[in-house]
Order: structure tokens, then C-alpha cells, then sequence
């Protein structure tokens, strides 16, 4: 996982460095700033608009004494997509406005949740090859010390080189 997130640090950077330099050779600097700008623009406004539902649809689930899990995930959704758009790119921008997308989000919910149960499957499995999920035996955490032979914990008491 580490792995993942430093080369998207890394890649990332560089793809929207070549993507402003395309598109700012096919229209020019002031056009492409002026995207930038207002797809952060665009960005501020759907999330205001798509959060303030989020926001009213969580309150009525949790009014009704149920969780808003589904809300609480599209307001993650949305809190990532208000930040990528917040971000100068227009790779990041793509992205942003995919989590916008309802059936986009759904997607990517389904695909996280096949992710996690695969590698929850895969980590039983593990656990059942060695035996740890049979529940025999109590497991006590401790530490030690080695104690050479002929040293006496309790001096004086005999049995020891000091009695």
C-alpha cells in the first residue's frame, strides 16, 4: 500500500505537468488557467450542491434511527472530489468530477467492497491453515529474562550459591 500512494505522489504530479503542457501548447496559457479555474469553480458549486443533499438525506436516515452509511460514504466521496478539484490539473479535475457521478460512486463502492472481502477470505483462509481460529488454549503475553544456573532469585532462602 505504501508503495502505491508514494508512486501515485510521484506519477501523478508528472502526468498533470504533461497534460498543462499539451493542452497549454493547444490553446494557450490564459485559456488553460482560465479551465483551471473554473473547474475549481464548477467543483465548489456541485460539491455545495450534491453536499447539502448528502447532509439533508443523512439527517433523515439517522432522524428515522437508522445509520446513514450510504450517505456517510457519498460524503467521503464528495469531500475527495471537492479536493481534487480544489487541486490545479486537469487529471485530478476528471476524477473529482467522476465522484460527482452517482453510479460512479456506486462502482467504486462495489469495487472497494469485492477488495475487502477477498482479503478478508484470503486472511481466514491464512489463519485456518495454522490452526489459530480453533480457540484452543489461552495465549498469556509476557516477557522473560534468562537466568544463568546458579544465580538465586530469592537469596538467603537456600538452594542457591548465596545461602
Amino acid at each position: 500500500m505504501g508503495l502505491i500512494i508514494f508512486l501515485l505522489f510521484l506519477l501523478v504530479p508528472l502526468l498533470e505537468i504533461g497534460v498543462f503542457i499539451e493542452i497549454g501548447g493547444l490553446i494557450g496559457l490564459l485559456p488553460t488557467l482560465g479551465l483551471i479555474l473554473l473547474t475549481a469553480a464548477l467543483g465548489t458549486w456541485q460539491l455545495r450542491v450534491q453536499g447539502l443533499s448528502t447532509l439533508a438525506r443523512a439527517r433523515q436516515q439517522m432522524e428515522q434511527g437508522q445509520l446513514p452509511a450510504q450517505e456517510l460514504y457519498d460524503g467521503f466521496c464528495l469531500i475527495i472530489a471537492g479536493a481534487l478539484l480544489l487541486t490545479p490539473g486537469f487529471v485530478t479535475d476528471a476524477f473529482g468530477f467522476a465522484l460527482f457521478v452517482p453510479a460512479f460512486r456506486r462502482l467504486l463502492r462495489q469495487a472497494i467492497a469485492q477488495r475487502i472481502k477477498l482479503r478478508a477470505e484470503v486472511r481466514m483462509r491464512r489463519q485456518d491453515d495454522r490452526g489459530d481460529d480453533q480457540g484452543s488454549g489461552t495465549v498469556i503475553d509476557g516477557e522473560f529474562h534468562e537466568v544463568p544456573d546458579d544465580h538465586d532469585p530469592l537469596p538467603g532462602r537456600g538452594g542457591g550459591p548465596g545461602s
